[in-house]
């Protein structure tokens, strides 16, 4: 009897050492993303970790949080792999650093300028301040073009430096700003709050939103690792346009508002993911016409530099 007993104890010993068992527990890969704050841009990303696609691609990431500015020298020194803002990345490789877009989640930028109830008119900001994530962001870029749409001196307006869009609408809602540059679900809070959504801004400027921003040596020397980032957000995204119902409770659950109003926010993101993961050369180009009002850029600069889609899958 203790035959049989002993031939199953090793075989079951043999199949836990077995290379494919050992397989399985192979160790996770460590990726980490710099993320300014919460904010509904970065939903691709809180899904992909929070639904298990990049565990399921072998990776282990962690979510830091870290002011827009910094990220770009923060991600060359290596203490971050990869962050979302596009537009802060471009501006970075433009000035030198090696910087790539890797991935880019939206075609359009659903920005809004919210500003308190007594705000009728563009003149009514002047020498009041309003909220922005930072300077050179997004929200900072579509004021300075909403400025000129109005021909107002923007001088006559104080900026508030937030860190991010939960900082903006923190700002907007202690009434420490006149106005702030907001995107969905925290227009639609404000607005629950008596602020007012006063004008789309998005519409202004073509500037590339959120996707992943990493390194060139990150491409080249940790290319399989990018490459499984990339494929786990995309599986990501894919799973945002196939379960509302799921998603948009994350979204309640998430940004603290209520299901009319995550419903809202779901069609509004919906309707801002791109189909093929990559970022136009029209909308990059478009982008360094842009940055050059604000310093001297060379007119032969390559967008395509600094833009790298051959980790999408399906790219060859």
């Amino acid at each position: 009897m203790k035959r049989p007993l002993l031939a199953i104890t090793i075989a079951l010993s043999m199949s836990c050492w077995s290379p494919r068992a050992g397989h399985g527990a192979e160790a996770l890969q460590k990726i980490r993303v710099g993320l300014p704050s919460l904010a509904l841009s970065y939903m691709p990303l809180y899904v992909a970790q929070e639904k298990g696609f990049l565990k399921r691609a072998g990776l282990e990431a962690e979510f830091i949080q870290m002011n827009t500015s910094i990220q770009p020298q923060a991600l060359i020194n290596g203490n971050i792999n990869f962050f979302p803002s596009l537009s802060t990345g471009i501006s970075a490789a433009v000035a030198g650093l090696p910087l790539v877009v890797v991935l880019n989640f939206y075609q359009i930028t659903p920005w809004m300028l919210v500003t308190k109830q007594e705000i009728n008119r563009p003149q009514d900001l002047l020498g009041k301040k309003i909220g922005v994530s930072g300077l050179r962001t997004t929200g900072h870029q579509l004021m300075t073009a909403w400025f000129k749409k109005y021909e107002l001196n923007e001088k006559e307006v104080g900026y508030i430096l937030t860190g991010g869009t939960a900082g903006s609408f923190a700002a907007l809602a202690s009434e420490q700003v006149a106005g702030a540059v907001l995107t969905s679900p925290y227009d639609d809070k404000a607005v629950t709050k008596g602020f007012k959504k006063f004008q789309m801004i998005g519409d202004l400027l073509d500037i590339p939103t959120s996707g992943l921003m990493t390194t060139r040596a990150e491409v080249t020397n940790n290319r399989e690792r990018v490459q499984k980032t990339i494929a786990a957000v995309v599986d990501a995204i894919a799973w945002i346009r196939a379960n509302r119902g799921d998603t948009a409770k994350m979204i309640a659950d998430k940004f603290k508002i209520t299901p009319t109003e995550s419903n809202g926010t779901y069609e509004t993101l919906l309707s801002m993911l791109n189909k093929d993961g990559r970022l136009p050369l029209k909308v990059a180009r478009g982008y360094l016409d842009l940055l050059r009002q604000e310093r001297p850029i060379p007119a032969d600069v390559d967008p395509q530099k600094f833009i790298d889609f051959s980790l999408l899958p399906g790219a060859r």
